[in-house]
């Protein structure tokens, strides 16, 4: 049908009201499992620094006889270990228009863009501490002109760590990265492995972090301790693991979007703390224009307290 002569419609129209929805849509992922999971510390210098120890080898020969003189043996000096506190910032600057015009959405620009900066140092923070390349990032002490940075988590790992061949793991107190190995399929007798050599130091892990790709890949172990959640629901089918019970350890399974696709992270959370020097903060800065601008920080550094109670699987093809 042809519209009648004379007609006037929306398309001629110059003066209808625009339609813009008052909801904004966000699918950015924000969620921090690492950071909300890990204990919180106190840092009290930009060189945070704790110790580890670990009792003498079992012996099943201490047997002696009565009346010997004591020959006690120098017990060894504890482990001391650092770490550097790394600065956090983000900015929000907002015109003083944009302020006062009708806006959708939201009441105030600033204090939206506000919320996004603080969801983004989040994130940031996380993939300080598990993310960035595969091999981790070093610890940077800093300067003037450099700024600091911690060392992340696999920088101190050295006792649990199953490495592709060629791969050979750090010196543990942050300061250097391990070396890359040949990348191999992720199977259950890799990551028993580890699980085994952590139960033996004494450690027990209680989440499996890793990455999308390597969550489908525990999700399809035939082999091992792959436990998934059944409901009653026969209209539904769980196929993912959710649980994965070795010999000695059980592990809630914890995909991560920040940690690297190489690394399985096997963590017992008493034993890994983010040690704040300065707590996350917001404050206006000066009026350089007709704008208003503020600034995030936040100050810490990550703590493995004791890397013996840590597993990591690398060089995987996740």
């Amino acid at each position: 049908m042809a519209q009648p002569t004379g007609t006037y419609s929306s398309y001629d129209a110059v003066g209808n009201r625009e339609d813009l929805s008052d909801m904004i849509f966000d699918v950015s992922p924000e969620d921090t499992p690492f950071l909300s999971a890990i204990g919180k510390g106190k840092a009290k210098a930009t060189n945070h620094e704790w110790q580890t120890d670990a009792l003498t080898a079992v012996s099943a020969t201490n047997a002696h006889i009565e009346g010997d003189d004591a020959t006690p043996a120098a017990p060894a000096a504890t482990t001391r270990l650092g770490n550097n506190c790394q600065i956090l910032k983000k900015h929000a600057v907002v015109t003083g228009t944009q302020e006062s015009v009708d806006k959708a959405g939201r009441k105030s620009e600033m204090a939206y863009q506000m919320a996004r900066r603080m969801k983004e140092i989040k994130r940031d923070l996380e993939a300080s501490m598990i993310g960035g390349a595969a091999i981790g990032n070093a610890k940077v002490a800093g300067n003037d002109t450099t700024a600091r940075e911690m060392g992340s988590i696999y920088t101190y790992m050295t006792s649990n760590v199953s490495l592709g061949s060629t791969g050979a793991v750090s010196t543990g107190d942050g300061s250097d990265v391990m070396t890359t190995g040949a990348n191999r399929d992720l199977t259950a007798a890799i990551l028993d492995t580890v699980l085994t050599t952590t139960y033996s130091t004494g450690g027990n892990p209680n989440t499996l972090y890793v990455s999308p790709t390597n969550k489908t890949v525990v999700g399809d172990f035939t082999a091992g301790g792959a436990t998934r959640y059944v409901t009653t629901d026969e209209s539904k089918l769980n196929t993912g693991i959710d649980v994965y019970v070795g010999d000695f350890h059980t592990l809630k399974v914890c995909p991560s979007r920040h940690i690297v696709g190489d690394n399985v992270l096997a963590i017992d959370h008493d034993f890994v703390k983010f040690a704040e020097l300065r707590g996350i903060t917001s404050k206006n800065l000066a009026v350089t224009g007709d704008s208003t601008r503020k600034e995030i920080t936040w100050e810490g550094t990550l703590e493995v307290c004791n890397e013996g109670a840590l597993a990591l699987v690398s060089d995987t093809n996740g």
